[in-house]
């Protein structure tokens, strides 16, 4: 978790080392004034997204350094090298060629079988609930209900 007292004076730090006002660096970043504001203040606590911003825009900041005040700022020398010198990664983008083996009737009598052994061992999973067999050949739909997370449902009814 981030400390919001110390984060705040890494902030202004960074604020001075460019000669920055409030007002500029927030412009820079691309977030409102008052949202630089409410952390400067201690009102707010910084989001992913305004952390994100920063390293954007300002690349020698290092994110362990100010987010929790391990590493250093501006970015050593050395770690920059280091940044530079690794290759980007490539893809090889060569066509594979897949086997595609035959694949199996949903509508077989084989595959109709082991359905119903898995519906046998479902009421053990859902006690409180009924499962309505599929077996029948005449089964119409009665309705369809739908619950939400937030507590309300829709019912849709056969008509």
């Amino acid at each position: 978790m981030v400390n919001t007292d110390d984060f705040i004076k890494r902030l202004e730090y960074i604020l001075d080392y460019y000669s920055l006002n409030a007002s500029s660096f927030a412009d820079k970043i691309g977030v409102q004034r008052s949202s630089l504001s409410h952390l400067l203040s201690g009102r707010n606590k910084p989001s992913l997204d305004f952390i994100l911003k920063i390293m954007d825009v300002f690349p020698e900041v290092d994110l362990y350094w100010i987010l929790n005040g391990k590493g250093t700022f501006p970015k050593s020398e050395i770690e920059n090298e280091v940044n530079r010198v690794q290759p980007t990664p490539t893809f090889n983008n060569a066509i594979v060629e897949t086997k595609i083996e035959k694949q199996t009737d949903l509508f077989s009598e084989k595959n109709s079988n082991a359905k119903n052994k898995t519906e046998e061992n479902l009421p053990n999973l859902f006690s409180n609930s009924k499962l309505a067999s599929i077996n029948k050949t005449e089964v119409e739909i009665d309705r369809i209900v739908i619950f939400y997370t937030n507590g309300t449902f829709k019912t849709y009814s056969a008509e």
